[in-house]
């Protein structure tokens, strides 16, 4: 992720604290899903494959995939 830094009006401010205290998130995270929800909904392309693959490259590391697949198989 980057870090980027805002500027918000005060009332914008003070209603984004109020939002994500009653939402149990940060005020980053509701940023964030107000900019995905605006990019969707204005037809933005979604990120390209290969930016995914980069992006979560190595959050399942430590563990064979094709092992988990299997022992979450056999749990059924």
């Amino acid at each position: 992720m980057v870090r980027t830094l805002i500027s918000l009006e005060q009332d914008d401010k003070a209603w984004l604290e109020r939002r994500a205290r009653e939402e149990g998130v940060s005020m980053a995270e509701m940023v964030r899903r107000a900019v995905h929800r605006l990019r969707t909904e204005s037809g933005a392309p979604p990120p390209a494959t290969e930016d995914l693959l980069t992006r979560t490259a190595g959050i399942r590391s430590g563990e064979d995939g094709l092992t988990v697949q299997k022992r979450l198989r056999d749990e059924w």
